[in-house]
């Protein structure tokens, strides 16, 4: 009889694509996957630990889990990602639930470790981060059926001095080009409609394998899939993002006209401190020269507050910047002093709840200019991807300018009469906004 596993994947959808391949391998060794987190036998959580919040909520999650081996039908406890690969024997000697942590490097290992485990042994096996994932590793889609995300790369390369990513995932390395079109075509032949394109830095990609960056010409060739509708670029480091790139968004049809692009800060002092380069001035002007290129594209950004060193000068010329560009998007997250990365050895380590107000701040400029530009949008009509609907009849789903997970919704209704299903792209006329969501109607 086959055990039956259940997965928890926390984090950034780069983790998720990890949970994907772990339940593929799984369910490709006869495995029996389940949602139901009382039923398994297997338990598996997919850690994140980039901050501190995200650390708390993987340890929360392990512990909760941890009550099925009490008092459910759970055999084993697994800990894998960015956790298990930073805190190892911490998790071992701390946490005698746990039965196995398999680090970022050893996500094709799961199968063989769920069998040791079994056996009685307590597994170990955290290395060196160097694993890159192929096409030919089977694949449990966990997203909706129309949308996935599509990882291009792994690792990274910046060194952010705020940012144990590096030391968690490795150096950059990129995927053969021919790998991932493989991969892209085979979702595209179950019906993915929507190409979400994940690494720690899209813009990075191919400088690695090819000597120079590549996503344009990968960019191309995901264009004349057959049934894919969207393609849409996440993480798209600024220097990078060059004019031939900023030319085939605006002139090619599949690619969304949107653009995630981290800037972290705006003051040129603090941006040197986090080892980023550029400035709030060649930022402005990147985004001029993208907006000038596609007029209706929608743009996402995050800034950090409270990074080592900032002032509160520097917090007003980020203010200023946030209110002069006018961001569609915004995420504000405070500072978070991470055990062995350059910024917590840093001096001028800015007060929690100095860093609380600032984001309080920042939070409430952008909520005024994101519903001034969803406002904007009033009497618009958009192609929207389905994704469900309420008991009340009501749809929901995801504009162009809509990023899944993170992004706001397009809610509106439909005549009893038409056929709409998830994954299905309708136009609606808008015809009321919020700060993140747009009301309408289906045309």
């Amino acid at each position: 009889m086959a055990l039956k596993t259940g997965l928890v994947s926390l984090g950034c959808p780069k983790n998720l694509v990890d949970s994907e391949i772990m339940l593929g391998l799984l369910q490709a060794s006869g495995f029996e996957i389940t949602n139901r987190e009382q039923d398994a036998e297997v338990l598996i959580v997919n850690t994140c630990s980039f901050i501190q919040d995200a650390r708390e909520e993987s340890i929360k999650t392990i512990l909760e889990l941890a009550q099925y081996k009490k008092r459910g039908r759970c055999r084993a406890l697994l800990v894998a990602g960015c956790l298990a690969q930073r805190y190892p024997r911490e998790m071992m000697a701390e946490l005698p639930e746990v039965d196995a942590v398999l680090g970022t490097g050893s996500i094709p290992e799961i199968t063989g470790v769920i069998q040791r485990v079994l056996q009685g042994e307590r597994v170990s096996l955290v290395g060196t981060p160097g694993y890159l994932h192929t096409a030919g590793l089977p694949k449990l889609q966990a997203t909706p059926s129309y949308s996935a995300y599509l990882k291009i790369a792994e690792g990274c390369d910046n060194c952010c001095t705020y940012c144990i990513i590096p030391h968690l995932r490795g150096p950059y390395r990129s995927r053969e080009a021919d790998d991932i079109l493989a991969e892209a075509a085979a979702m595209a032949s179950r019906g993915v409609k929507e190409l979400n394109l994940v690494a720690q830095d899209t813009t990075r990609y191919g400088m690695d394998r090819y000597g120079k960056p590549y996503l344009n010409p990968l960019l191309r060739r995901l264009s004349r899939l057959e049934g894919v509708v969207w393609i849409r670029l996440l993480y798209t480091y600024p220097t990078l993002l060059n004019e031939e790139l900023i030319q085939l968004i605006a002139g090619e049809k599949k690619i969304c006209h949107y653009l995630d692009i981290p800037l972290q800060h705006a003051s040129a002092s603090v941006l040197r401190r986090m080892n980023r380069r550029g400035s709030g001035e060649g930022s402005a002007r990147l985004i001029e020269k993208i907006r000038a290129a596609i007029p209706d594209i929608t743009l996402r950004t995050s800034f950090i507050v409270g990074f080592p060193g900032e002032t509160e000068a520097d917090f007003e010329e980020l203010l200023g910047f946030i209110a002069g560009v006018q961001f569609e998007r915004v995420g504000i997250f405070t500072y978070s002093r991470e055990e062995g990365t350059p910024g917590a050895e840093l001096p001028d380590q800015v007060p929690e709840e100095v860093k609380l107000e600032r984001k309080n701040r920042a939070m409430t400029l952008q909520q005024k200019i994101s519903l001034k530009k969803n406002r904007l949008r009033l009497g618009q009509v958009l192609t929207v991807l389905v994704e469900g609907r309420n008991t009340k009849g009501v749809y929901h789903g995801r504009s162009e300018g809509d990023a899944p997970d993170i992004d706001g919704k397009v809610y509106f209704k439909a005549n009893a009469a038409v056929n709409v299903n998830p994954g299905d792209f309708v136009k609606v006329r808008v015809t009321s906004a919020r700060p993140y969501d747009l009301i309408g109607e289906l045309v």
